[in-house]
């Protein structure tokens, strides 16, 4: 969902706009909070009554009240905030609509403002996701994930260059620090990349004719990214593009474009061509969302290749088994290259440790998945899967204590948690501890008793007289 303008509201609801907009500048916020949280109700993208709306929140809180007054609205806004966590999990737009019912009465609240962050990135909105990012960054200055989260969303908003500031001013700060300084060249990529004619023309070296040609190929990108695309209009993309390229070849915006459309049209060899393109430049060579791109490139390329296959030949399954290990072989190589290059990577020895694991290679995947521990947004995840590896090395014991430390971690009852605590309880069956397996498969039928079968061992549990 891309963020929008005021004109993209109707006349109706952009008559309210006009009316909370007088409340605010009469300070009668109560009533501008109420107006503008009915038009994000039904048009949560339009970014302007979302930054009125965080003016009207901010000038009702005021000075605050102190830390007392502070303390006293967190705990009495506790119940939302977790409405508001759980609802994240399946609608983004509910979380974010409950987040702002939290901040109308506490402005600060960083944990409504965190789950404002997930909602708009998930919703792809990175401007909504700016404005609690900037509040969460000025209380917690010095906080590293944040000011990355930060300079990733401007980023996306197209505020490169105020994002490589904030990771530069940052990693001053702290020199040694290896997650500041990758995200940093990730950003200084982005914005060797995405530098075009505006700013060009606003450091007066630009001409109008730059700032058309950047319209134009914006145009183009909306284009590009709508989800049913006619191949008539990607056929002229493609060919636009080419004709671009002559005269601008180190476009590395343009180059990834044309990756991504042969892509789309099954054109593997001539997307990876480009992509390897600009993996040689400088600026290439420090992204790893070109390497990605690049695996998942191949990826379909191999996916394709047993399409084609003539599935009543005699050796059909053996073809099939070949481009699989094949196809196992490039993607595991390409993750080891990508840890090796960038080992302060959490997230990318996350990767390399799932593949690890989807492949049986438990001995590898444990001491990636003991390391991937250290992302907190990658935590629980990491310990649900080292239980698992625990687990299949009969390392039991190890894989409750590994499982309860990650049902520490959960304050809502998800998908996640149900798993970690199904996992919990079979590993305890494992062990002959019935009573304490019964507990964790009792706590998941209270919540969900159509969760795998829990429900049938309720009944053997029962049935067969359990305390």
């Amino acid at each position: 969902m891309a963020e929008k303008s005021l004109n993209d509201l109707p006349p109706d609801l952009r008559k309210l706009f006009t009316k909370g907009s007088d409340a605010l500048s009469r300070d009668n916020f109560d009533y501008a909070i109420t107006l503008f949280t009915q038009i994000l109700a039904s048009q949560p993208a339009v970014y302007d009554v979302r930054k009125a709306l965080r003016n009207a929140q901010l000038k009702k809180a005021g000075g605050g009240g102190g830390f007392l007054k502070s303390m006293w609205s967190t705990a009495k806004s506790q119940p939302m905030v977790t409405k508001a966590q759980i609802a994240l999990r399946s609608n983004p737009a509910e979380a974010l609509q409950i987040a702002e019912q939290v901040l109308a009465n506490d402005a600060q609240n960083s944990f409504a403002h965190r789950v404002i962050v997930e909602a708009a990135m998930a919703m792809e909105m990175p401007k909504t996701a700016v404005l609690s990012l900037d509040i969460l960054t000025a209380n917690s200055p010095k906080d590293r994930e944040l000011a990355i989260k930060l300079a990733n969303a401007l980023a996306d908003s197209g505020e490169v260059v105020r994002a490589e500031r904030i990771l530069a001013d940052l990693a001053a700060d702290y020199p040694q620090d290896q997650d500041l300084a990758l995200a940093l060249k990730n950003i200084s990529a982005r914005k060797t990349m995405e530098k075009g004619g505006y700013e060009k023309a606003a450091e007066g070296k630009g001409s109008y004719r730059d700032m058309l040609r950047d319209k134009e190929e914006a145009v183009a990108l909306e284009q590009q990214n709508r989800q049913v695309k006619t191949e008539d209009v990607t056929e002229r993309l493609i060919r636009e593009g080419e004709i671009r390229l002559k005269t601008e070849p180190n476009n590395l915006k343009q180059l990834r474009n044309l990756a991504e459309m042969y892509t789309s049209k099954g054109q593997y060899d001539k997307a990876l061509g480009y992509y390897e393109k600009i993996k040689a430049t400088d600026a290439g060579a420090a992204d790893t969302s070109i390497d990605k791109a690049i695996t998942d490139t191949m990826s379909r390329k191999f996916d394709s290749l047993i399409a084609q296959l003539d599935n009543t030949a005699p050796d059909y399954a053996q073809q099939v088994a070949k481009i699989q290990a094949d196809k196992q072989s490039f993607r595991l190589s390409e993750r080891q290259k990508l840890v090796e290059r960038f080992p302060t990577d959490l997230q990318l020895r996350f990767d390399l440790a799932l593949l690890y694991f989807e492949i049986g290679k438990i001995n590898e995947a444990i001491p990636e998945f003991q390391k991937a521990q250290q992302n907190a947004n990658r935590k629980v995840k990491a310990m649900s899967y080292l239980g698992q590896c625990y687990a299949r090395k009969n390392m039991n014991e190890l894989a409750v204590r590994t499982f309860e430390a990650a049902l520490k971690e959960k304050l809502v009852w998800d998908e996640e948690k149900k798993e970690l605590t199904y996992n919990l309880g079979s590993i305890l069956e494992k062990l002959g501890r019935r009573d304490d397996a019964k507990r964790q498969f009792e706590e998941i039928f209270g919540i969900d008793s159509a969760y795998k079968d829990v429900a049938k061992k309720m009944d053997e549990y029962y049935g067969a007289g359990a305390a």
